[in-house]
C-alpha cells in the first residue's frame, strides 16, 4: 500500500479506465494532493492528460456529486476557469460508480500554486465574484446542501465539546479557550444578524475558496479545482471566507508561533477584485470582519472536536491560536473596517 493514505489498486485502474474513451494510455502517476482518503492518479494518454480521482467512500452521496457536476458544466458553458469533466464511455455520464465507490475523470489542468503577489490575490477575487455573478441564475432539480458556518447551532455544540474533551491541564487549557472562542462567535453573529442576514438572498456558493483550490498562470487564476463544498448560502460567507483564506498568515512551524495579525494588504486586494465586478452595500462590508471570526472558529473547531487534532497539529495549540487571531480582529476592528470600507 503507498504510505499516508488510500491508493488505487493495478486492478481497480484498469478497469475504471476501460470505461473512458481516451486512447491508449501512456504513463501514470499516482498523485499526493489534497486529501488523503482521496486518491488520485496523473494519466497520460494518446488523446492527452487527464486527472482520476475517487472520492472518500462515504463522504459524498452521488446526489451531491451530481450537482457539483451539473455547477461545473455550468461555469464551463460561461467561460469560467474550471477543470472539465470527461464523460464514461459506456453511460455519458461524467459521474462513474463501481463497487460503492464514485470516480470522477477530469482533463488536467496546468498551472502553478498561489505565489502570494498581490496581482493573484486580486484575480483570486474577482473571480471569486465572476464565480458568484455565473450562478446567480442557476437552477436544477438536483437542490445542494443548505446553510453555513454562521450563527450554527453545529459550531455551538462542537465549541461544548472541545471544552470537555480532554484531561489534566489540557482540559483546562481548552476549556478556557473554547469559552473565549463561544463568545468572539457569539458576538459577531448577533451583530451579522443585526446588520440583516436573514434577509440576503442565497445562492450556489464554492464554500472552500482558499489557495490551495486553485491553480494560477501569469497571476491569473487558470483553474479552480474542488467543487467538493458547494451549498447554498449567502454569497457574503463565501466572501468572508475567501479574504480570510487569502489573508491569514501560517507559515511558521507551529501555531504557537503564527502570528495574530493579517496580511492586511491581501485582504484589501482580495476584497477590492471582488467588487471590481460586483458591487457591495454597506451593511454587507460591515459583516465581513464579523464572519471572518465566524468562519475561522468554525473550520478550526469541526476537525479538533472529532480529533483532537487539525490535521497533525495539536488541537490545542490550534485553537489557542485561533484565539488569539480572532482577538486580534475584534479588537482593530474599527480600523480594519475603515480599511475595506474605503477600498
Amino acid at each position: 500500500m503507498v504510505r499516508g493514505g488510500a491508493h488505487f489498486t493495478e486492478v481497480e485502474l484498469d478497469e475504471v479506465l476501460g470505461h473512458y474513451n481516451i486512447g491508449e494510455i501512456v504513463h501514470v502517476n499516482s498523485l499526493s494532493a489534497g486529501n488523503k482518503c482521496a486518491p488520485k492518479m496523473v494519466i497520460i494518454s494518446k488523446h492527452g492528460k487527464y486527472l482520476l480521482k475517487r472520492r472518500p467512500k462515504g463522504k459524498d452521496d452521488l446526489y451531491h456529486v451530481a450537482f457539483a457536476h451539473s455547477v461545473q458544466e455550468k461555469l464551463d458553458k460561461k467561460g469560467f476557469p474550471v477543470t472539465r469533466l470527461v464523460e464514461t464511455l459506456d453511460e455519458d455520464n461524467t459521474i462513474l460508480q463501481l463497487e460503492n465507490h464514485i470516480y470522477e475523470l477530469f482533463e488536467f489542468a496546468a498551472g502553478v500554486r498561489y505565489d502570494g503577489s498581490s496581482e493573484a490575490t486580486r484575480d483570486a477575487g474577482k473571480q471569486l465574484a465572476r464565480f458568484h455573478r455565473s450562478l446567480s441564475d442557476f437552477d436544477s432539480q438536483l437542490k445542494p446542501l443548505r446553510g453555513s458556518f454562521h450563527d450554527s447551532t453545529s459550531v455551538r455544540h462542537q465549541l461544548k465539546l472541545v471544552s470537555n474533551s480532554s484531561a489534566g491541564n489540557d482540559k483546562v487549557k481548552l476549556f478556557d479557550i473554547a469559552d473565549v472562542l463561544a463568545s468572539l462567535y457569539n458576538n459577531s453573529s448577533v451583530r451579522v444578524n443585526q446588520l440583516g442576514f436573514d434577509s440576503w438572498e442565497e445562492q450556489v456558493v464554492h464554500g472552500d475558496w482558499h489557495p490551495g483550490n486553485m491553480l494560477f498562470c501569469d497571476g491569473k487564476i487558470n483553474a479552480v479545482l474542488d467543487f467538493d463544498s458547494i451549498k447554498l448560502a449567502a454569497t457574503v460567507t463565501d466572501l468572508a471566507n475567501g479574504m480570510l483564506q487569502f489573508s491569514i498568515i501560517g507559515d511558521r512551524p507551529t501555531p504557537a508561533e503564527w502570528p495574530d495579525h493579517l496580511d492586511e494588504e491581501k485582504l484589501i486586494d482580495f476584497l477590492g477584485g471582488y467588487r471590481e465586478v460586483i458591487g457591495l452595500g454597506d451593511d454587507k462590508v460591515s459583516s465581513l470582519l464579523d464572519l471572518m471570526i465566524e468562519t475561522m472558529i468554525a473550520e478550526a473547531v469541526l476537525p479538533i472536536a472529532a480529533t483532537g487534532f487539525f490535521g497533525n497539529l495539536s488541537g490545542a495549540e490550534f485553537l489557542a491560536m485561533i484565539r488569539r487571531k480572532a482577538k486580534y480582529i475584534d479588537k482593530n476592528r474599527d480600523r480594519l473596517s475603515e480599511a475595506i470600507q474605503s477600498d
